[in-house]
């Protein structure tokens, strides 16, 4: 009796490790996996920042703030408002808004520029501004640094810019319509600005 109750723990005892042994070996391959990973990285150094969600809220905020302190209250009003910037031409006669051509200035679209009295559309001019300091993500900076570095290229080398932008007729990448409509809401808001000052001044 106690041979025969032997043999048969001995038997279920073998039973059980075949039946346990694929999931033991996949643990231990995970295990060593695992092992191997952690060896790795020390290896490498220290391990990269995880991927943040937030990150790019967080950068578009201090570009904002950013583009807000480098340009006038009135153009910082205008993209707030608006979502894009106009700069006058300098490079042909009159300056300010006597200047025979401006140009607005979206995020990552091209620069478009007009003649401000007519509202006919000239040129789109191309031009980027990668982000090559992220270790991940997009390549592309936050739309208002964009929108920064357009207007500081503008600004500071006007025809620089234009010479090393890709140049293309307009409607390449830009609706026309698009671009008239957001000049007729420039338009507007400057005749609401105008009157709310003009307001203040007579109230003053």
């Amino acid at each position: 009796m106690a041979l025969s109750l032997g043999t048969a723990a001995i038997v279920l005892v073998a039973l059980l490790f075949e039946l346990s042994r694929p999931w033991a070996a996949g643990a231990l391959r995970s295990a060593l996996a695992a092992l191997h990973a952690r060896q790795r990285a020390w290896l490498r150094g220290p391990a990269q920042i995880a991927y943040d969600p937030g990150r790019e809220l967080r950068a578009e905020h201090r570009a904002r703030e950013l583009l807000r302190s480098c340009i006038d209250p009135e153009d910082w009003a205008m993209y707030r408002d608006l979502g894009f910037l106009r700069v006058w031409g300098t490079l042909g006669e009159g300056a300010g808004e006597g200047a025979a051509y401006a140009y607005l200035i979206y995020p990552h679209r091209p620069v478009v520029a007009f003649v401000p009295h007519s509202g006919l559309l000239l040129n789109e001019y191309c031009v980027a501004f990668p982000d090559d300091s992220r270790p991940y993500g997009s390549s592309r900076l936050p739309d208002s640094d964009d929108v920064l570095a357009k207007w500081m290229a503008l600004t500071a080398d006007e025809r620089g810019l234009i010479n090393d932008a890709n140049m293309h007729l307009p409607g390449r990448q830009i609706d026309p319509d698009l671009i008239r409509r957001d000049l007729q809401r420039l338009a507007g808001w400057e005749r609401r600005r105008a009157g709310r000052h003009a307001e203040g001044v007579r109230a003053g």
